[in-house]
């Protein structure tokens, strides 16, 4: 009798251990339990997508099934070896799915295309941690129940310093939904190259595509528009939404090579860094611009910048146009005339039925709230956030420190940013807590999420971007999705060890920080590359 029931302690310890046992998904989900009925997916493993409104979520499905796994999978021609999309039938329209993987076959269920989409994403990062035998591919069972604990989780990419390019711009993409990652901030405009077409304005890709930050003669290179409507489309298939940022009326020096008839005027360091507040026709030529881009991304969001403008305003007093403004609507000093510019723009904004989106700096304003998201990212400056939350604006947290990825990740690397003893290690990425600055909790509710910002005055090519990359950006989705109650280094150190052989297989040149030495930092030097001031994005 004592051995039966040491025995039946001893199988039940092991159900527990077993059903216990750390899923492998980054970011961690919210409840994952293990079962011991897996399933075996293979070429004759059938897809069924319930209601047409899935059809997207199956064919991202479809595509990375057979691209990661030469698995075609189609349409099923029977209920059993299938993999089922399904959507309930609630007004609840969230980003939550469920994912269970049995012996009879797979089911991901959610709220909405994006909740099923992301059961997808996870789904597909479940199926690339296996190796495939004989065809075959053995998923062990699991019981998954997942929710984000934030909205809005992002990353950003500056192409205007050094273009990347539309390959590699997809397989970013590829790896933020692996990751459930779901805002693409698209800074496309700025001093060393404008990086959208415009087809009223042909010059500003022609010209103003000429160069980038560490080679100013180089050839011009900029999206076409069916460029940016073929990534938008890839974005979306992936519960992506496309941000594009055109910034104004600083960071405008390639705008104003191509157009100098707009130009404010700048200094040495900063030529014609700013459009001309003062000539009334400036805000027709933004206009036009804007509308264009608005089409081309259905995100109704359209992100201006706002940010630095100081730092070129330096011939601005001297500007007849600019004078009269400030006389005509008894502006007192320079920051009003950057107000009343913003404020303009805001309204041809908001007459496209846009969202504005802008820098910190904008917190100084008093736009609409519901029309309005701000960005805090100047972290030494917290006044300024409690200036956005106190005014009613909802605002997305990117703090400099952890969250600009040209910061270096370790105090041995010699290239990218590193203030003191200030930079942005993998661990500080990931405990990061935004109610360690919003800790009001009504507060707490404008924070629609957190967000990433890879500048790129030092990411010249990619491998450095890779490098700066990876893998930070699985802690950053962590940081992002999984609630802070159930968040822990340690485990998610684990988790991410299993993640290393997959960025090896896509070719990612990734910062190892297991074995730092594995891969070298990939530096580039040269003697003209300005030293970037404390202040500056």
């Amino acid at each position: 009798m004592r051995c039966i029931l040491f025995l039946s302690l001893f199988l039940f310890s092991g159900l527990i251990n077993f059903a216990q046992e750390q899923c492998p998904l980054i970011p961690k989900p919210l409840e994952a339990v293990k079962t011991n009925e897996g399933f075996v997916l293979n070429k004759y493993t059938g897809l069924i997508v319930d209601v047409p409104e899935l059809k997207d979520a199956g064919t991202y499905l479809q595509q990375q099934l057979l691209r990661l796994k030469q698995l075609p999978v189609g349409r099923a021609s029977s209920s059993k070896n299938t993999i089922r999309l399904s959507i309930k039938k609630t007004s609840k329209a969230d980003e939550s799915y469920e994912l269970i993987i049995a012996k009879e076959g797979i089911t991901v269920t959610g709220n909405s295309l994006a909740g099923v989409t992301n059961g997808v994403s996870s789904l597909l990062q479940l199926i690339v941690l296996q190796k495939t035998e004989n065809g075959d591919l053995h998923l062990s069972g699991w019981k998954i129940k997942d929710a984000p604990a934030y909205g809005w989780r992002g990353f950003m990419l500056d192409e205007s310093r050094h273009f990347m390019g539309k390959e590699k711009v997809k397989q970013l993409l590829d790896w933020m939904a692996l990751y459930k990652l779901n805002r693409f901030h698209w800074h496309l405009t700025d001093e060393p190259g404008w990086r959208i077409e415009i087809k009223r304005y042909p010059k500003l890709a022609l010209l103003g595509g000429l160069g980038n930050y560490t080679n100013p003669t180089a050839a011009a290179a900029y999206y076409t528009q069916e460029d940016i409507e073929e990534l938008v489309h890839y974005a979306a298939l992936r519960n992506i939404t496309v941000i594009p940022e055109i910034d104004m009326p600083g960071h405008a020096t390639a705008a104003n090579r191509a157009y100098p008839q707009y130009s404010g005027g700048g200094n040495t360091q900063h030529p014609d860094f700013t459009f001309d507040p003062g000539n009334e026709r400036t805000y027709g030529y933004l206009t036009n611009i804007l509308r264009e881009v608005n089409v081309l991304f259905p995100s109704g969001m359209l992100h201006l910048g706002g940010d630095e403008v100081s730092f070129g305003t330096d011939k601005w007093l001297q500007n007849e146009g600019i004078k009269k403004l400030m006389q005509q609507h008894a502006i007192k000093d320079l920051k009003g005339v950057e107000h009343y510019f913003m404020e303009r723009m805001a309204d041809s904004v908001f007459s496209m039925h846009a969202r504005l989106l802008a820098w910190d700096e904008m917190a100084d304003l008093n736009l609409p709230k519901d029309k309005t998201i701000i960005f805090w990212w100047r972290h030494d400056k917290p006044g300024q956030l409690k200036m956005a939350l106190d005014k009613g604006y909802r605002t997305v947290i990117c703090p400099r420190l952890p969250y600009y990825f040209d910061f270096v990740q370790d105090s041995a690397h010699r290239m990218g940013r590193k203030w003191g003893k200030g930079f942005a290690s993998l661990p500080d990425v990931y405990n990061y807590k935004v109610t360690t600055v919003v800790t009001d909790k009504r507060q707490q509710a404008q924070v629609l999420g957190i967000q990433a910002n890879l500048w790129t005055e030092t990411v010249t090519n990619l491998n450095r971007m890779d490098y700066m990359v990876f893998p930070r950006i699985a802690a950053l989705a962590e940081a992002a999705w999984t609630k802070n109650e159930l968040k822990n280094y340690d485990a998610f150190t684990v988790r991410l060890k299993e993640q290393l052989p997959l960025y090896r297989a896509d070719d990612i040149y990734f910062y190892n920080p297991f074995n730092p030495a594995e891969i070298p930092e990939p530096v580039f030097f040269r003697k003209d590359t300005r030293n970037l001031s404390a202040q500056e994005n």
